[in-house]
């Protein structure tokens, strides 16, 4: 019976979850909207170091949720559905944004960052079933992904922004198209990787904050224009 009052409250005045189980997806989700709009002014050191910020939020926002022990099944669900939602949003489209406004445009361009978004939301799908599934019939974290974990592109982008600084402008955006389609591919490929231990965290943040600080100093990245890949659809066709 208390349950029920409890679940009641939470959506009497305001639907949603707002206490610190879902604090940190919020501000994720809020930080990759700023980085949207620095990348859309040519901000881009801003930007990758925004998503870098997102997605340490995402790294621990599960951590913190499962500290609460008396979470109803509602709150269980609504966690789920909104950090997959959001993800959708920070580690989908956001990096997918920047991608786009750095220089992976034209025909090819549209395709590759068609089919990322698309194998994110698949990923994502696919892990609200599993995760609703498997909290069904047992407690705690999962200890294994299927597939790569779409947060892992906002460790993927800033390393590969990081390679701007020695390589030319042209073959940075080349590898970013195959940054996207290979990390993309990974999403959907069904293969057991054993979540990261607490160590192996504070690598990858290191790493990335190494990452970003290179770029923030030493990146002057000007948009290129690579003329093959900014051809319109329509002069492929043109007899």
């Amino acid at each position: 019976m208390k349950e029920n009052v409890k679940e009641k409250k939470i959506t009497d005045k305001l639907i949603g979850v707002y206490d610190y189980t879902v604090i940190l997806t919020y501000i994720s989700l809020f930080i990759s909207v700023i980085g949207m709009t620095q990348a859309m002014n040519g901000r881009f050191r801003t930007a990758v170091t925004c998503l870098a910020l997102s997605g340490l939020c995402d790294m621990f926002d599960g951590k913190i949720a499962r500290s609460k022990k008396n979470r109803t099944d509602d709150e269980k669900l609504y966690g789920v559905q909104i950090d997959s939602l959001c993800d959708v949003v920070c580690f989908g489209i956001f990096p997918a944004l920047i991608c786009f406004l750095i220089g992976v445009r034209g025909p090819v361009g549209n395709l590759v960052i068609g089919y990322y978004c698309i194998c994110s939301v698949i990923r994502l799908a696919f892990f609200n079933v599993l995760e609703t599934r498997r909290q069904q019939v047992e407690e705690g974290a999962n200890k294994y992904y299927h597939g790569l974990p779409i947060t892992s592109m906002a460790i993927v982008l800033p390393l590969v922004f990081m390679l701007q600084v020695f390589i030319s402008d042209c073959v940075f955006v080349i590898v970013l198209y195959f940054a996207l389609a290979i990390v993309g591919t990974l999403f959907i490929v069904d293969f057991k990787l054993k979540k990261p231990d607490n160590k192996t965290l504070v690598f990858l943040v290191l790493l990335v904050a190494a990452a970003v600080i290179i770029v923030v100093v030493f990146s002057k990245y000007k948009v290129p224009k690579p003329h093959f890949f900014e051809k319109p659809l329509w002069k492929f066709f043109k007899s």
